[in-house]
């Protein structure tokens, strides 16, 4: 059934600046969230991006956040 509905075309009748004007007015994790999905739905890039950091956060390849975003030139060899 999901795949069914993946393919199910939707047609409304809005506006550029009526679609704007609607995102603008979510919240910021909601609008976040409508981000984030367009991002996964039109890009493969990004979709593989997201995996490969959860793998690397699987494997401990991570850095915490105070160490990559220290002060210029502490990090730099």
């Amino acid at each position: 059934m999901p795949e069914k509905r993946d393919r199910t075309e939707v047609k409304i009748g809005v506006s550029v600046r009526g679609l704007i004007s609607a995102i603008n007015e979510l919240d910021t994790e909601d609008r976040e969230f409508l981000i984030e999905n367009l991002l996964a739905a039109t890009s493969p890039d990004y979709i593989y991006s997201v995996e490969e950091a959860r793998v690397d956060y699987r494997h401990g390849r991570v850095l915490p956040h105070d160490k990559v975003f220290s002060e210029e030139g502490e990090n730099k060899g």
